[in-house]
């Protein structure tokens, strides 16, 4: 991580950490960076959020003032902006979205010609950039200037790619879909229409202050309400940028990452298709995951947290399914990042081949009780090192023994530590982590607990 761009782009409140300044100096870069042979073609996408409009402005401004021209797809999801960059073959693509965050909080995420996550060595070019002089880049002059160009038929492809994949009709099915008033507010209901579906949907009136509150993924009690006021066999429920997909069953009942990992990697075995018999997950991926996946012989790669890490090892060892607990799902045969659509999709794809429930396809997978709580710090680095935190993690360990454990990590976009521990019991867990909480309490290291 360098010192604007973390695991997940540049984030930040908007007008405060990232500015307009910043995103015009960034477009600056890019039109340049990737013109400097040719003119340079750059797509952008955006969410929701009020702030999107005026970075996409700025962003749109620097570009086209080093001579490329910017494509705008306007609001839609970061999957959308990746599979677009990679099929029509920009010079790369840029999303403008918190994700998960509050509508004050904004971030720019830079993708490569394939639709990843921009390559370390060019965002270390450009973060020195932005701390040096702007007029180390030049202006485009007469002829040279940049065009921008309105992109909407770059969303339409992307929605009909999706539609696509599916191998079965929704008609017959009641489906619920949280759009968390998002970048999923207009696409979401379009696909599943589409495919045949009765869709019942909640937050998909974004006014701009309005995205991810108390909504979507990360609230999943709204479409749970749904589902079971309705009757409904399914719900999906989408994050700011639509990244991420959590799904709730008929029954009302929760499904997370690692429940989708279980039932989809299970459906490719079964059916042949898991060709490396190995899923990625992530060090938060739950113990109940990996009892669940030894039981049925797929072997499993722990990464790092980050789709990013996800991705990458993924690609470099050629694994096909990854993901994290929090709804980031990658599907490596048709997309190069998580896409909460498209793992929408898939998990409809095991419900009808199977033809059964989704609380019965994600029955055997039992989750162990799991704590885990956001402590904003003074120093992140510090604090993990700290002798007093570091007693109170092998205390937890030892509580914990063999069946549990304690992960203390920092956020990677964020001045957040998290403290996490999974155990047979919830007791047992809220004692391990308050125990570290209060590690640090005691040597004034936490600004905020949550």
């Amino acid at each position: 991580m360098g010192k604007y761009f973390g695991t997940d782009g540049f984030r930040g409140e908007a007008g405060v950490e990232l500015t307009a300044d910043h995103a015009m100096r960034i477009g600056r870069f890019l039109g340049h960076y990737f013109g400097k042979e040719r003119k340079a073609r750059i797509v952008i996408g955006k969410d929701t959020r009020l702030s999107s409009y005026m970075l996409e402005d700025a962003l749109s401004a620097g570009i086209t003032a080093s001579g490329a021209d910017a494509y705008l797809l306007h609001v839609t999801t970061t999957p959308s902006v990746s599979f677009i960059t990679r099929s029509e073959r920009f010079d790369c693509g840029v999303m403008i979205s918190a994700s998960h965050n509050v509508y004050y909080d904004n971030g720019i995420k830079l993708l490569n010609q394939q639709g990843e996550k921009m390559d370390e060595v060019i965002i270390t070019q450009l973060e020195h950039y932005l701390d040096g002089d702007p007029g180390a880049i030049p202006f485009a002059r007469r002829e040279r200037v940049g065009k921008t160009v309105d992109y909407y038929g770059g969303r339409n492809q992307y929605v009909g790619y999706l539609i696509s994949l599916s191998r079965f009709s929704y008609k017959g099915f009641k489906i619920g879909l949280d759009c968390a008033n998002g970048s999923t507010w207009q696409i979401a209901k379009s696909v599943f229409d589409a495919l045949g579906a009765q869709t019942y949907v909640i937050n998909n009136t974004p006014n701009g202050l309005n995205i991810n509150q108390g909504c979507g993924s990360t609230h999943i009690e709204g479409l749970q309400k749904l589902v079971r006021e309705n009757r409904l066999d399914a719900g999906f429920a989408f994050d700011g940028d639509a990244d991420r997909c959590l799904a709730v069953d008929e029954k009302g009942n929760t499904i997370n990452g690692d429940h989708i990992l279980y039932i989809y990697g299970r459906f490719m075995k079964e059916r042949g298709n898991l060709t490396d018999n190995t899923i990625v997950t992530t060090v938060m991926s739950n113990f109940g995951l990996y009892r669940a996946l030894d039981e049925m012989g797929i072997q499993y790669k722990q990464t790092a947290v980050g789709d990013r890490y996800v991705y990458e090892c993924m690609r470099d060892n050629g694994h096909l399914l990854g993901g994290e607990q929090s709804g980031h799902i990658i599907f490596g045969k048709y997309a190069n990042t998580g896409d909460g659509l498209l793992t929408a999709i898939k998990v409809m794809q095991a419900m009808l081949a199977s033809e059964v429930p989704l609380s019965k396809l994600a029955e055997p997978m039992q989750m162990y009780p799991q704590v885990l709580r956001n402590v904003r710090v003074t120093d992140k680095d510090g604090t993990l090192k700290h002798p007093d935190v570091l007693k109170a993690v092998k205390a937890a360990e030892e509580k914990l023994g063999k069946e549990g454990r304690v992960l203390l990590r920092k956020s990677g976009t964020e001045p957040v530590l998290r403290v996490m521990a999974e155990s047979l019991t919830q007791e047992l867990c809220e004692k391990c982590v308050q125990g570290i909480i209060q590690a640090m309490k005691d040597n004034n290291l936490v600004l905020e607990e949550n």
